[in-house]
């Protein structure tokens, strides 16, 4: 068995550096595919321009991989989708893709609708919040799905330092995704980032999937796309260093509920409960709880989805 795991947690894991931006180039015009970067946004206003002005310079002008950058705008307050814009970006607010369903809030239901918004052979995710992003995010995620045909889905691997603290971020990966995919999906315990929001994948395999709507969804990606390609299909690449904007205690229980929903959902579909979770804040006359909904709703997959088989058509 120990011979096993080790053989798992030893497949498909490369380094940006393994797989030089020529190489992938090369292999996207040789193949034809057409790449789309995605960037789900929620008052981003302070980073959304970098990432996007970044991806623009090096992916686009200088060296001609990336198709289209999609910023794919949730109802921000700010002006994220204006500096967006400026960078270089098309910006699509979520509510006016596919309107006849009206839309939930949370991340998955923006990365869903966002197949619809898009039009690559290879969608690539990159969250929005990233400081002191690199191009590598897209290269190191996007590059073996070029130059491999037997790979469907890429995630990024890296350090995620919390403030000065090296390797103390990704706090819900430690505590609740990692033991679950180590119990229930050991073929998946390999994954350094199991959680990260950059990875790129196949939209033949992307519109086969059903997307949890909240922070549930990347965890369900990642098991739903086992069962669909098989393990030898899935990769990581390291690409170095991930800073971002980190959560408070709270958010990070309730992202932690969503993502073990998520998973009992795959183990046994369609005899829970809907779930709360209550949590706790200190009021001037004690403590008092709150209790929100779990994130439970799923989208179909878009192949389920007349508009979008519509337009393949068309």
């Amino acid at each position: 068995m120990l011979e096993e795991v080790e053989r798992w947690l030893a497949t498909r894991s490369w380094s940006v550096a393994d797989i030089p931006q020529h190489r992938v180039l090369a292999a996207k015009r040789a193949t034809g595919q057409s790449v789309s970067v995605v960037l789900p946004a929620l008052n981003e206003e302070p980073t959304v321009g970098d990432i996007v002005a970044t991806i623009r310079r090096d992916l686009v002008e200088r060296t001609p991989l990336v198709d289209e950058i999609v910023v794919v705008d949730s109802g921000s307050t700010d002006r994220t989708a204006e500096v967006a814009a400026a960078a270089g970006a098309r910006v699509v607010h979520r509510d006016t893709i596919l309107p006849r369903i009206p839309a939930l809030p949370g991340k998955g239901e923006v990365l869903w609708r966002s197949l619809l918004a898009t039009d690559g052979d290879v969608v690539c995710f990159v969250d929005a919040d990233l400081r002191d992003f690199s191009s590598d995010f897209v290269v190191g995620t996007v590059g073996p799905l070029l130059t491999d045909p037997g790979i469907d889905l890429v995630k990024a691997m890296y350090d995620r330092p919390l403030g000065q603290a090296p390797g103390e971020g990704g706090r819900v990966t430690e505590l609740v995704a990692r033991p679950l995919l180590n119990m229930h999906w050991p073929r998946l315990a390999g994954f350094v980032q199991p959680l990260g929001g950059e990875y790129a994948a196949r939209r033949s395999l992307l519109e086969r999937l059903p997307f949890p709507v909240g922070y549930g969804v990347e965890l369900g990606m990642l098991v739903d796309a086992l069962h669909l390609s098989g393990l030898d299909a899935l990769a990581q690449v390291d690409v170095g260093v991930r800073r971002h904007r980190h959560q408070d205690s709270q958010a990070l229980g309730r992202m932690a509920a969503a993502i073990y929903r998520t998973a009992q959902l795959r183990l046994a579909r369609g005899h829970l409960l809907r779930p709360t979770l209550t949590q706790f804040e200190r009021t001037t006359t004690g403590f008092e709880p709150r209790t929100y909904q779990v994130d439970t709703e799923e989208r179909p997959p878009m192949l389920d989805i007349t508009e979008y088989t519509s337009r393949r058509v068309a």
